[in-house]
């Protein structure tokens, strides 16, 4: 059984307003003071999602649990970048952890960092593996700053001039549906703004097409309206899929089981269920 006291401390917090149009959000997790005794609840389940995370381990590790066949997961360090992820993901913490976790637009990282977001998709690396020593300096402060008041602060003053000097002008840079934002300053900057052209930015400055974009922007949308219908009742998934302009049930729950492993049905179960492992839909959705 989960521990109230752990879910107590994690926190979903809304960026700064200088970092809004860069930042999604940040994560605050602890298990230091409430310790998972069950192996099971250090498994932290993550479904697919456009965004870049780095996740700053304050105290503990975390392991990225790798499907059969694939590479072995890098060792274990205390501060990790992960670049758009298209398919589900599992970690395991083996001993209590203090978390602290920056959710990025990709193509607000993209135009901070200059690094190329499309070799970046489904991988995990260390964090000076891939923004290099102009962000150690950040990293050493977070990793030494005595609380989460203080990191974000320390995260505000390092980004907020760097995001100001490399942001998007224009009436969209700071609010809106960053995703079509995405596709209009895409096509505004392309040259030629031939169809070709504009994809190749968007994919450039974001790891991914436009379509797959638009793909989890959607789902997102649909677990949204989904849980408010569960809050208010019952679920009628034949309207959630129409709402969100799927082609019907069906095409609803093959995206939802491709982003999050799980059938629609057994997705919202998880929401209400008492499996710590999933946390992080618990506090996003």
């Amino acid at each position: 059984m989960p521990h109230p006291a752990a879910t107590r401390l994690t926190r979903l917090i809304a960026p700064p307003y200088a970092l809004s149009s860069c930042v999604r959000a940040l994560v605050t997790r602890s298990t230091v003071e409430s310790p998972l005794c069950d192996p099971r609840d250090r498994y932290n389940h993550s479904p697919a999602t456009p965004l870049c995370t780095i996740a700053w381990f304050v105290e503990g590790e975390g392991e990225l649990v790798v499907p059969g066949g694939q590479p072995p997961a890098p060792a274990p360090v205390r501060a990790v970048f992960a670049g758009p992820q298209t398919q589900p993901t599992t970690s395991w913490n083996p001993g209590p952890v203090r978390l602290f976790m920056v959710m990025f637009y990709p193509q607000a990282l993209q135009a901070v960092s200059g690094i190329d977001m499309a070799a970046w998709v489904d991988r995990w690396a260390p964090l000076d593996e891939v923004l290099g020593q102009q962000w150690q300096p950040l990293s050493d402060a977070i990793l030494g700053a005595p609380d989460d008041a203080a990191r974000l602060a320390l995260l505000e003053q390092f980004l907020a001039p760097r995001w100001q000097a490399a942001r998007p002008r224009g009436a969209g840079a700071a609010a809106g549906d960053w995703v079509r934002h995405l596709a209009w300053q895409a096509a505004d900057t392309a040259m030629g703004r031939s169809v070709r052209n504009i994809e190749r930015r968007i994919k450039a400055r974001a790891g991914q097409s436009m379509r797959s974009l638009l793909r989890l922007r959607r789902a997102e949308q649909s677990f949204f309206d989904a849980r408010e219908q569960a809050l208010g009742g019952g679920v009628n998934l034949a309207d959630v899929a129409a709402q969100g302009g799927y082609a019907d049930q069906a095409h609803l729950s093959r995206e939802v089981r491709e982003i999050t492993g799980h059938s629609p049905g057994k997705f919202l179960r998880l929401l209400d269920s008492e499996d710590e492992s999933y946390w992080i839909y618990r506090i996003w959705v």
